[in-house]
């Protein structure tokens, strides 16, 4: 989720270094040219709504993940669920600019974030593991199956 943040952040400084990474199918069907975009990277409406697209699914990984930051070791939690909360308010700062990342880059100001790694803090410490319900994403089932192995290994279980 925080990748495709980072990603729909920078649509425009990628497109001026000659990088997307934006699906270039989706901006086929919203009748964007990838290459003729990254010549010119403007802010227009169909690269604007493949944008919306991409935080949309991270919003739907933002989510889910939650739930399995109470499996993760304690020590970790807040720091997790600090960048996640982080990255998600700039994926909202987007969306707040029209989902427009061309013309400028998006950011949470220091107040904020210091607000939001209070809350991180204080999540991770309510945090219940019984929380974590959903199977993992196929995409990412052999690295949760390799921590299992592993710590099953160790004596303790996940």
């Amino acid at each position: 989720a925080m990748q495709l943040t980072n990603i729909a952040r920078d649509v425009g400084e990628d497109a001026r270094r000659g990088r997307l990474y934006l699906p270039a199918q989706w901006l086929r069907e919203e009748g964007v040219d990838p290459e003729a975009f990254m010549r010119d990277p403007t802010p227009l409406p169909g690269v604007q709504r493949a944008t919306a697209r991409l935080l949309a699914h991270a919003e739907g990984l933002y989510a889910r993940a939650q739930a399995g930051i109470p499996a993760l070791p304690r020590d970790c939690r807040p720091a997790i669920r600090a960048a996640s909360l982080i990255y998600a308010d700039i994926g909202r700062a987007i969306a707040r600019r029209g989902h427009d990342s061309v013309t400028g880059r998006a950011h949470t100001s220091s107040v904020r974030k210091l607000w939001l790694l209070g809350r991180a803090w204080l999540g991770a410490v309510r945090a219940d593991a019984a929380a974590w319900r959903e199977p993992p994403l196929p995409e990412v089932a052999f690295l949760v199956d390799a921590v299992r192995r592993s710590t099953l290994a160790l004596g303790s279980s996940v």
